[in-house]
């Protein structure tokens, strides 16, 4: 399994901001922060504020900051709202599987539970729970 670059951005991205809360970051700060482009960063700020994760505040004073709650909430969350379609395999997508085993394939039922395994233990750890864990985030 592995996840898209955006996830991992965003994550990256949460971890800081919950480290540091109640500090606002500029996206260029959380870029050369991380070592990330700035057009990448703001593409998964807008992501995260979207799905109610952060807050964006426009102009001089502005930047992202961590949302009420976001803290507490679980990686699990967090991976669901970047990365909707983890399919793992062609067989699991809605109307996409092309393959001939579709239908009568004990393999998608293996898939499936390795999937929730993987969701189940991301949904035992906060953002809180890991940023604390992360001396390079609390600044």
């Amino acid at each position: 399994m592995q996840l898209n670059d955006r996830t991992d951005f965003g994550l990256r991205l949460l971890l800081t901001l919950t480290g540091t809360a109640p500090r606002r970051w500029s996206a260029r700060e959380l870029a050369a922060f991380h070592g990330l482009s700035f057009t990448h960063v703001q593409k998964v700020v807008q992501q995260l504020d979207a799905a109610g994760f952060v807050v964006t505040v426009r102009g001089r004073g502005g930047g992202v900051a961590l949302a009420a709650g976001t803290a507490d909430r679980s990686i699990g969350d967090v991976v669901r709202a970047l990365e909707p379609h983890v399919d793992l395999v062609r067989c699991l997508r809605d109307g996409e599987s092309g393959c001939v085993l579709d239908g009568g394939c004990a393999l998608t039922g293996v898939i499936v539970a390795a999937r929730s395994a993987f969701f189940r233990e991301l949904d035992n750890a906060t953002l809180a729970d890991v940023a604390a864990r992360t001396p390079a985030v609390l600044l």
